[in-house]
């Protein structure tokens, strides 16, 4: 997990993130004593300059390089949330402001420095907005990292992880229906499902062949599905993101290393 963004000088000016959880081994939790989060505003959408030290064109961190959008309007993507708290609260974020576990405020890979996002819980319904102003998580599988107390209202904190929209939302923008107190149906039209993705391909012919081909090595069942345009091989629907994590480093081991979790 990205915790904080400096600048360095090799041969020019480079940027440089440093991962505190490569820092120190403790483990991440929830306060000692939990607040009651019920009372706590969302974040308000607003305009912003952008953070100066939180924006690269492009980073790399753990072997990987990400590329920054140039902006966050139209951004919608649906994936896996995770939470961070105590172990990092106070400490300086990618953006430059500290780190807040009690503020609505979430860590993205991508989405420009400070950006604004309504994430719904597609479990149970729950909303709310979040201010972007850190990077992560890094951690494989993961769309979006969440403070302790927007993870608290969503209702995923005893879980760990929740399957979750995320969408842009732009200063001004007032979104209807936040509600996040009390336990909701789900609003989604249709059973939401989560798959491990191993491949995606232009002809159905190199699709069902790598199809074929994992799954001799693993056993499990495989599938092909299409939109017309891309053939994606996919494992699943999977029981939990457990269950998805361990497939994806039993595939990675198998010498399979381009899988990600997917929510439909």
């Amino acid at each position: 997990m990205l915790r904080s963004l400096k600048w360095i000088a090799i041969s020019g000016i480079y940027l440089s993130l440093i991962s505190c959880s490569s820092v120190t081994e403790q483990a991440d939790r929830a306060p000692t004593s939990p607040p009651d989060v019920s009372n706590i505003p969302n974040a308000i959408p607003k305009d912003e300059p952008r953070s100066k030290y939180g924006n690269p064109a492009s980073y790399d961190v753990l072997g990987k390089r990400y590329f920054t959008l140039t902006s966050s309007q139209g951004y919608q993507e649906k994936g896996i949330a995770s939470w961070y708290g105590s172990k990092f609260h106070g400490r300086r974020t990618s953006s430059g402001e500290g780190y807040d576990m009690y503020a609505m405020t979430a860590a993205h890979k991508t989405l420009p420095l400070p950006s604004y996002v309504e994430v719904t819980n597609l479990s149970n319904g729950r909303k709310v907005i979040v201010k972007v102003n850190d990077r992560g998580p890094f951690h494989d599988n993961r769309l979006i990292d969440l403070s302790y107390s927007a993870a608290k209202k969503l209702g995923i904190i005893g879980h760990g992880t929740g399957m979750v929209e995320v969408r842009a939302i732009s200063g001004g923008e007032t979104p209807v229906n936040i509600v996040t107190n009390v336990q909701q149906k789900p609003i989604i039209d249709a059973p939401v499902g989560m798959y491990l993705q191993v491949g995606a391909f232009s002809t159905s012919t190199n699709a069902q062949q790598f199809k074929s081909k994992v799954q001799t090595k693993i056993g499990d069942d495989v599938t092909v599905t299409s939109d017309g345009k891309l053939y994606r091989v996919r494992i699943g629907p999977l029981d939990n993101v457990e269950e998805g994590d361990s497939l994806a480093s039993r595939l990675l081991n198998l010498g399979f290393n381009d899988t990600h979790l997917v929510v439909e």
